[in-house]
């Protein structure tokens, strides 16, 4: 289950605005679907499924979604249903095989040249096709001395060139802790690229802080953003600046997009969220194919009907636009092209 505000390095004495959101992010569905304005059938269904991966919302994010309306694609993305508590063959705890890739505890090494830290189970949203959520978080590293010996395979393996921070969220954690950590990977002389995969500048955009672009920015490595973004409302005009001040600085931002069924699932959604993602100059990385995680088979969308939408963004948007179709495969060096 992920973590909240208990996270000991989240949870360090200070304040400021983003961490406040997180405080006061909605974790009850009830109070969810009353500031919706729902039906209460829908609070009673959602507290059931609830119970093993919880309900976890921002408050700016919830404000982007349209009340009354339970097929908002925002809502939809965040509100457990009774679905999840189906249990269908194919669909596991573990769909990508993390386990298995662990080099060291919280150290991933699927694929040449680079390797994935798991710095917290801490997020600011918790997305119910989430392909994490059963993932041990407890057993994860909590301070630099016990991320050592994740360190010490790094040195060892010249290999690797690039360090990605993942989680959860890494950007849960607080800009102190993660100034230190970027400093101690940029001593480890063949690394070259620090790669932050996140979705908290969407969910919360006051997380772009000064503090967050001078540490980015503050060591030898090159700096990289990968955001998550499914739709175009996810987009408001807080969100868009905070994103541009990430390019501002120089710092690449790429974007990640989960094809859902309900949510997504439409050429003329895609084709508005990529040119919205281009205009505000951010490039449109890759559209996946749901990770057949435990709870979310609801979401899954046939690999046919996913391979049509890109054939209408490829004849619709210019090359540089269209995210590159892909499925994660267990075992494979590489992510697995579709188109």
């Amino acid at each position: 289950m992920n973590s909240t505000i208990d996270d000991p390095v989240l949870a360090a004495p200070g304040s400021c605005s983003w961490r406040q959101e997180i405080k006061e992010a909605i974790r009850n569905p009830a109070v969810l679907c009353r500031l919706l304005e729902l039906p209460p059938e829908f609070a009673d269904q959602a507290a059931d499924a609830a119970i093993s991966f919880p309900l976890f919302v921002p408050r700016p994010f919830a404000a982007r979604m349209r009340r009354g309306d339970p097929t908002d694609p925002l809502l939809r993305q965040v509100l457990p249903v009774t679905s999840e508590n189906i249990a269908l063959n194919g669909f596991t705890d573990d769909p990508v095989d993390d386990r298995s890739a662990e080099l060291r505890v919280g150290l991933i090494h699927k694929y040449q040249g680079r390797v994935l830290m798991v710095t917290t189970g801490a997020c600011a949203v918790h997305c119910r096709y989430c392909f994490r959520r059963h993932f041990p978080y407890g057993e994860a590293p909590k301070s630099l001395a016990a991320w050592e010996p994740a360190f010490q395979a790094i040195r060892s393996d010249s290999s690797i060139d690039e360090v990605i921070l993942s989680g959860g969220d890494p950007l849960a954690l607080v800009d102190p802790f993660l100034s230190q950590l970027a400093q101690r990977l940029a001593e480890i002389p063949h690394l070259r690229r620090l790669r932050v995969h996140s979705r908290l500048p969407i969910v919360i955009p006051q997380r772009v802080t000064d503090e967050l672009l001078a540490w980015l920015r503050g060591t030898r490595l090159t700096p990289i953003v990968v955001v998550h973004v499914n739709h175009p409302a996810e987009i408001d005009a807080a969100t868009a600046f905070a994103l541009g001040r990430f390019v501002d600085a120089g710092i690449p931002v790429l974007n990640q997009t989960v094809l859902l069924r309900g949510i997504n699932d439409n050429a003329s959604i895609l084709a508005e969220l990529c040119e919205r993602l281009v205009n505000l100059r951010i490039i449109p990385y890759y559209l996946h194919q749901l990770d057949r995680v435990a709870g979310a088979a609801h979401f899954e969308v046939p690999i046919e009907r996913g391979q049509k939408i890109v054939a209408k963004l490829l004849s619709r948007l210019p090359g540089y636009a269209v995210p590159r179709y892909v499925q994660e495969v267990a075992g494979e060096g590489h992510k697995m092209p579709l188109m």
